[in-house]
């Protein structure tokens, strides 16, 4: 059974930065892609970026382009979501899911998701 257990959100300012952790574990193959999503009070989840675990190729929203970065250390099985230059905007609960490719991540096509962690930024 796959699992999937994030950490690092908390209350930070403005500009500011946080790192939040996805640590994965249960999975049968190494060949699977993990993404990070978030949902603010009364909108849609959307995605925010992604990474597939066997090539290192990424995908980002257009809203966090140039600030969040998302990593992985394989050894670890733990992908790391940088966010720099927070804003108000981006307070949300942040979930990271697992899919088979960056494809299925992109089309919301999950097979399992992480119990979210919340992020605010205050202005």
């Amino acid at each position: 059974e796959v699992q999937l257990v994030e950490s690092g959100g908390g209350l930070v300012q403005a500009g500011g930065s946080l790192r939040l952790s996805c640590a994965a574990s249960g999975f049968a193959f190494d060949d699977y892609a993990i993404g990070w999503f978030r949902q603010a009070p009364g909108k849609e989840r959307e995605g925010v970026a992604c990474i597939s675990r066997s090539d290192g190729s990424t995908l980002y929203a257009d809203s966090v382009k140039g600030r969040f970065t998302i990593s992985s250390d394989n050894a670890k099985n733990t992908v790391y979501l940088e966010m720099n230059g927070l804003k108000p905007e981006d307070t949300a609960v942040y979930y990271c899911a697992s899919a088979d490719t960056i494809v299925a991540l992109k089309q919301h096509d999950i097979d399992s998701w992480g119990q979210g962690t919340q992020v605010t930024v205050s202005s």
